[in-house]
Parts: structure tokens; C-alpha cells; sequence
């Protein structure tokens, strides 16, 4: 079925089709390929900790979003470009990690749900370093002092120093996983055609992104969204359907761990690793990315830290909870639908 919706995304964007149908289909064809990577990944993932998984799922999962962001650049669309970015952030620790609380809540006894404490704390304090840095150039930019004539400059070192740490961050985090996973009968793949699927469905990835991005612009104007909408909410959930299945399914499994730790290092990748490493690509093309973003964005992201710290940080999670965090997105989402 993924197969048949990548080929007729292609052939819409190849006979020019209306851009409507083509990034319909463009969707559909990027969540198939991502319900691929995210069952390949578990297979691969019964050989390993939380953390190894976590980070495999999320960073193959994080391939679309990478891939949108990329185009979308490459075509000067800057606006989708860095709503993307945030649309990515917003939809994985509000949406995402809501539905997955509700999830593991559902499918605890105590209608609690537990986890460990070290990955939502290490996520607050990464997204609390890029919500700085994004706020100091917010707040240069709007003054107007001296700083804010070098933006761009000020953009690249935070952007380094953001790698850097999150380097350090993620070697450590590797190094403290659990023993693997205990798995209840034979898997349903083996790991060649598991790594193979893998393959085929990060190069597939690749393609439909940029079918998706040339369709965005012109089937948002052809239903009345604006671009920001298009990237904060369209874009968010689409880009990440990895996570937007993975995580649920897991937790109603019981997974709580696992769940966890695919939501979570896909938000950590995207603020201290996607959105650098795409400050630094886009030098390579005329369109430029920084860390100047609105204001409204720039006080959503930084509330966002505070709210992931305080609700996951202390390793348990209630139903209550995760509607909170559910309701933080809806308001976002309404915002960039008048923006």
C-alpha cells in the first residue's frame, strides 16, 4: 500500500497534477514509509536498550523532517522552513507525548504512568539551552542593539555549540543503556530485511519530501492556510508520523521506557541536533537559516521547556497530564491558524 501511494504521489508530481492531490498523496505516502522505519526499527530495537532504540527510532524517524526542511530551503521558502522546525518540537513534546501519557496511563493498573527520570531531565535541559539561545536572539533582534547585526554569526556558534553538546549528551546517554529487551516469540522479520527495510524507506523518504515541499505552498493558498499553520501543524504531524505511531503503540503495549525514550530523542534531536546541523547546511544555499524567530514562537518554545520539566521530569505521568500537554498544542495550533 506505501509502495502504491509513494508511485502515485510520484506520478502527480511528475505530470503536474494539482498540488492539492500531490501533497495529499505526498502525506499518505510519508506516513506509510514511516509506519515502515518504525516497524523495521522495532525489530531492530529487540537486540537493544531504550536508549540505542530511542535514538535509532528517532533519528530514522526525523529523515522526512530533515528531508522537508532541506528542500524547502533549497526553494527559498523560509517562513516553511523554520515552521517546520517548530512545528516538529510542538507537535512530539505537546501532541505526541500527551497521546503517549494517555496511552501508558491506559495501559497501567495504577492508571499511572512510569518511567525512567534521566532522559526527561536531560530533554528539559536541551531544550531549555536551544529555548536560550533562541530567546537572546529574540531579544537582540527586537532592541535592535549592537548584537543583532550579526545574527547569522551569532546563529553558527550557538549551532556549534549546540552539537557540541549534544554530542557529549548522547555519548554518555548511549553508554548508560539497559541490558535488550526481553521478546515474547520469534520476530516477525529478520534483521537483514529489517535493516533493508530501513534502507529502502530512508531513501524513499528523501524523494516524497521533496514532492511534499514543491505541493505545500501552492495547496495551502488552494484551501485558504497560511504557511504558518502549514508548517507548525500540516508539516509537524506529517514530518513525524514515526513518532505519532511508535510511541502510542508502545505505550498501550506497556512499553513505557521505550515510549518514552522514542518520543523524547526525537525532541531532543530536533531542538540540539536537527535545527543546528540545518543552521549550518543552509550556508550552503542562498536562503539562510537562523535562530531569529517571532516572538509568539520564541515564548512557546521556551513554556514548552518548563512544561516538559515539569510534568516528566519526575518520572511519572498522569492522565491529567498528558490532556495538559495535549491542550498546550491545541493552542499553539489555533494561533498559527490566524497567524
Amino acid at each position: 500500500m506505501t509502495a502504491a501511494f509513494t508511485a502515485a504521489a510520484a506520478v502527480a508530481h511528475f505530470t503536474d497534477a494539482t498540488p492539492l492531490l500531490t501533497f495529499g498523496l505526498a502525506t499518505v505516502a510519508l506516513a506509510g514509509l514511516a509506519w515502515i522505519v518504525s516497524f523495521s526499527t522495532e525489530r531492530v530495537g529487540q537486540h537493544y536498550g531504550p536508549a540505542v532504540t530511542g535514538v535509532l527510532q528517532s533519528t530514522l524517524g526525523n529523515l522526512p523532517e530533515f528531508f522537508i526542511v532541506l528542500f524547502a530551503l533549497s526553494a527559498g521558502e523560509l517562513v516553511v522552513a523554520k515552521t517546520s522546525i517548530l512545528g516538529s518540537i510542538f507537535a512530539n513534546a505537546l501532541l505526541v507525548l500527551g497521546i503517549v501519557i494517555l496511552a501508558g496511563c491506559h495501559a497501567s493498573p495504577e492508571g499511572v504512568m512510569r518511567f525512567e527520570t534521566r532522559l526527561p531531565k536531560d530533554n528539559a535541559v536541551l531544550v531549555l539551552l536551544t529555548s536560550f539561545l533562541i530567546v537572546l536572539i529574540g531579544l537582540s533582534a527586537a532592541t535592535g542593539d549592537n548584537a543583532s547585526h550579526h545574527i547569522e554569526a551569532i546563529s553558527i556558534v550557538g549551532a556549534i555549540a549546540l552539537l557540541l553538546t549534544y554530542g557529549v549528551w548522547l555519548n554518555d546517554y548511549l553508554r548508560s543503556d539497559l541490558p535488550s529487551m526481553a521478546v515474547e516469540g520469534a520476530p516477525r522479520v529478520s534483521m537483514r530485511l529489517a535493516l533493508t527495510l530501513l534502507a529502502v524507506a530512508g531513501v524513499g523518504a528523501a524523494f516524497v519530501s521533496d514532492w511534499f515541499v514543491t505541493a505545500l505552498t501552492p495547496a495551502m493558498k488552494e484551501i485558504g492556510l497560511s504557511q504558518a499553520f502549514a508548517g507548525i501543524v500540516v508539516v509537524g504531524i506529517a514530518g513525524n508520523a514515526v513518532e505519532n505511531t511508535t510511541g502510542i503503540v508502545l505505550a498501550l503495549k506497556g512499553e513505557a521506557d521505550l515510549a518514552i525514550s522514542v518520543v523524547k530523542n526525537s525532541v531532543a534531536q530536533i531542538t540540539a541536533f536537527l535545527f543546528p546541523a540545518l543552521v549550518l547546511v543552509s550556508l550552503l544555499f542562498s536562503t539562510h537559516l537562523t535562530f531569529n524567530l517571532g516572538p509568539v514562537y520564541i515564548g512557546a518554545l521556551a513554556l514548552t521547556a518548563v512544561a516538559l520539566w515539569q510534568i516528566t521530569a519526575d518520572g511519572e505521568a498522569t492522565r491529567f497530564e498528558g490532556v495538559a500537554l495535549i491542550a498546550f498544542y491545541v493552542i499553539v495550533a489555533v494561533l498559527a491558524f490566524y497567524e
